[in-house]
């Protein structure tokens, strides 16, 4: 399950890359900060991650429910996923569609909340 997490966090993260085309050279330090920092990534294996990402084809919903899955009812690891979503998302120019996914995101993980 830890590997599946960890690949539906970077999938979460680099899907933010990956929709406003950003210069994944910039973001990538960000990327793998946050995945060695946060899911004990080392810098080759969250490089790997993020290419993964990058090219392959996802349903995000699934890795969200993974994630959501993942989380249950450990309120301070959801928000802080939150806040690593919103580093990213402020990491380079923002977007409306990037804050469409965080409040997707955030409805999925606490739907208590609206």
């Amino acid at each position: 399950m830890e590997k599946k997490i960890k690949r539906s966090v970077a999938i979460l993260l680099a899907h933010i890359i990956k929709v406003d085309k950003r210069d994944i050279e910039k973001e990538a330090p960000l990327f793998c900060s946050i995945m060695g920092r946060d899911f004990q990534c080392d810098e080759k294996e969250a490089i790997e991650f993020l290419k993964q990402s990058l090219q392959e084809e996802y349903n995000l919903n699934e890795h969200i429910d993974i994630i959501k899955d993942a989380l249950k009812n450990d309120k301070i690891s959801k928000m802080r996923l939150l806040e690593q979503l919103n580093h990213i998302i402020y990491s380079d120019t923002i977007s409306d569609e990037d804050y469409q996914i965080f409040e997707k995101v955030k409805k999925k993980l606490f739907p208590e909340i609206d």
